[in-house]
């Protein structure tokens, strides 16, 4: 111990200190010569006392120097000692891990929290499931993550320390080629900071429209003298119903009501299915007609006014979709709820009358004319376009229809156009020559869709500038966004039904062609199941409109006469189907020897709904790498609302997907899967 002793030096600053006296005893040796020149009895003295001073400062030296070290040694134990005191009773969290996270030393604070005694050396993923080895830090990084425990959350920070430089300092072993490390792992507790946060967010505004759906209808079914008490009582019910959730409503117009609610508030709403839905439809003083509401509502925004807009898009979203359901629009999503009626038709053509004036001054401002629809174009598809066609030639603009993939089914209707010389040879091609003539003076009219991504060219969308969509699917989430023009209408029965009405107050000298109104008449046709679903006054009107014109119902029953194979698949998928919980009828379609299997499948689903018990029926199709699903309803159940949890949309009545990377087994399980949950939930009843 005493050679050891020895051993050490003193270096630095306190080396130079304590040297010192030293250092001021040459300087005292110089004095002394200068002395010497000067006087010699003078020189003597202060010789004897330089003499002096030196013995004095060297024995101090010597008997001092080992006292100071043993202080030394002394006061760097006891500050160790101290420093490894505080580090155990630190008011944190620690531990010291190795490199595969293993733990050799906690603090006593640590000992507490994870309810384990002092030497506990297992894995730390015996305690923390969720802290496995790939998530340890890897060279010397900090790893950060957050994590629950015992019902607190805890933010972990990890952090790797390099051991090479120390042992390579280390007098007591030899550290070459030594690259371990050791993971220093503190623990920060963030329960009360999350509740508070978690507080001031539920206390945060969220802010709603209401809408009554069919207040004008609803007043016409009631006396006059009674009129004003349902209003009253339509106007009760849903201040009450906002009242109890501590919110505010605002009754803006006669038919619109604003409210504003806390965040926390529409958590319970959307637990409850925003069951006001329902309960306004109980209001009933003798009125035919149940009133239905729509609601929009924006939460999670930077301001208020974005809350604001994003309730606006919202209830445009609901109103688009057909009405009677809520919609919740974040910055991240949009969540649907209810949707279950039959949205009403509406007997005044006024908003037809602008929208078609609108289309008149759009296209009489540009020289031409692009037409699109969806990908695999339909006969509704194809009839529109074909409608929209006419009214760009009568106000002399140049027009072009595009399709890309023509299907067996429509290659007879095409062919009405292709080879006839009473149109150009032009109008109809495809997405390559549609780039071509898209510029800054060319309007682009979309018609039977309102989702780019489904359009047979989704790239125009970003060429041309001026955008026209008519549609009658609701609205879904992905919509067509600065639309110029935008009539969506989800009571019509089909887009060829639209367009027949748009083409009536587009102009007197508008003449249609007899190829013309075959094409509308079959878009109509096909889209009602030969008017048989979701027909109404207006489709019929329509149909008569088209009939006047030329339209015959022979041709056009020609025009579909199907196919011998054709026929056999959709009997086979007849035969085949399956009744799952007594009220879905699923099966499957082939494709092999057809060329346009998801029609005849979409046909097969149609023919489903004839048999007894059935709600609801589903055609699940292989094609192009893909599988097709088709589902159709009568009332009872919306399929809309469960093609869009498979990712498809539609109507409440008509509607489809389309599953990629997955067989047709896999597909049917799906399905399955999806009804069984919406039955659990309440969102199906069987």
């Amino acid at each position: 111990m005493t050679s050891k002793k020895k051993n050490l030096k003193l270096k630095g600053r306190l080396k130079s200190y304590t040297q010192m006296a030293f250092y001021l005893g040459m300087l005292l040796v110089a004095v002394n010569l200068l002395i010497y020149i000067t006087d010699v009895t003078a020189g003597l003295i202060l010789t004897c006392f330089t003499l002096f001073y030196f013995a004095v400062t060297v024995s101090m030296m010597l008997y001092n120097k080992p006292v100071i070290m043993n202080e030394l040694v002394s006061f760097a134990t006891q500050y160790g000692q101290i420093q490894k005191v505080l580090l155990r009773e630190l008011e944190l969290p620690y531990a010291m891990l190795d490199e595969n996270g293993r733990i050799i030393w906690t603090n006593a604070c640590f000992e507490r929290v994870v309810h384990k005694e002092k030497g506990y050396l297992k894995s730390i993923t015996s305690l923390f499931p969720s802290i496995t080895k790939e998530k340890l830090p890897q060279e010397s990084e900090e790893n950060d993550l957050d994590i629950v425990y015992e019902n607190c959350n805890y933010h972990v920070k990890m952090k790797k320390i390099s051991m090479k430089e120390v042992v390579q300092d280390n007098e007591l072993a030899e550290g070459t080629g030594y690259d371990e490390s050791l993971i220093a792992f503190y623990l920060f507790d963030e329960t009360a900071l999350n509740i508070a946060l978690q507080e001031v967010d539920d206390q945060s505004l969220a802010v709603g429209m209401i809408y009554l759906d069919n207040y004008e209808e609803a007043l016409e079914s009631v006396e006059e003298v009674r009129r004003s008490l349902l209003t009253a009582l339509i106007d009760r019910k849903i201040n009450k119903y906002i009242a109890a959730l501590d919110g505010i409503c605002k009754k803006l117009e006669k038919d619109k009501y604003m409210i504003i609610l806390r965040k926390k508030t529409i958590e319970v709403l959307r637990e409850n299915k925003f069951d006001i839905l329902d309960d306004v439809k109980t209001v009933n003083i003798g009125n035919e007609m149940a009133v239905t509401i729509s609601i929009g509502v924006g939460l999670d925004g930077l301001s208020y006014a974005q809350n604001y807009e994003f309730a606006r898009t919202a209830i445009d979203l609901a109103l688009g979709r057909g009405g009677d359901q809520a919609v919740v629009k974040t910055p991240e999503n949009v969540v649907y709820f209810g949707g279950k009626s039959q949205q009403v038709e509406k007997n005044t053509r006024v908003k037809a009358r602008v929208k078609a004036q609108a289309l008149r001054e759009i296209i009489s401002a540009k020289e031409q004319v692009l037409i699109m629809g969806h990908r695999y174009a339909d006969v509704d598809s194809f009839g529109a376009a074909v409608g929209i066609y006419r009214i760009a030639k009568t106000l002399d603009r140049r027009a072009h229809i595009i399709v890309n993939d023509i299907s067996t089914s429509m290659k007879p209707m095409i062919d009405l156009f292709k080879n006839n010389a009473a149109y150009e040879d032009d109008m109809i091609i495809n997405n390559q020559r549609a780039l071509e003539f898209a510029g800054s003076n060319t309007v682009l009219v979309i018609v039977d869709v309102n989702r780019p991504s489904i359009t047979e060219c989704p790239e125009l969308l970003k060429v041309c500038k001026s955008i026209v969509v008519l549609d009658h699917h609701r609205q879904g989430t992905e919509s067509i966004e600065n639309a110029t023009l935008s009539y969506v209408e989800a009571y019509a029965s089909s887009a060829c039904e639209m367009v027949s009405e748009i083409l009536q107050y587009i102009g007197e000298s508008i003449r249609i062609t007899a190829e013309e109104a075959d094409c509308m008449y079959s878009g109509i046709m096909i889209d009602t199941s030969n008017f048989v679903t979701k027909t109404g006054v207006r489709t019929f009107e329509a149909a008569a409109f088209l009939r006047r014109n030329g339209a015959d119902v022979t041709r056009v029953r020609k025009l579909f006469r199907e196919d011998a194979n054709e026929y056999k698949a959709k009997a086979d998928a007849v035969s085949q189907a399956e009744i799952y919980k007594g009220a879905f009828a699923i099966s499957t379609c082939t494709s092999e020897g057809i060329e346009s299997p998801t029609v005849i499948g979409a046909q097969a689903a149609n023919e489903l709904l004839n048999i007894k018990g059935v709600k609801a029926s589903f055609i699940l199709t292989e094609y192009q790498n893909q599988i097709f699903v088709s589902a159709r309803s009568i009332d009872e159940v919306n399929v809309q609302i469960i093609m869009e949890k498979m990712g498809g949309g539609g109507h409440l009545n008509v509607a489809g997907c389309q599953l990629e990377g997955v067989s047709v087994p896999e597909g049917i399980g799906a399905l399955k899967e999806t009804l069984d949950k919406m039955i659990a939930e309440g969102d199906l009843v069987v």
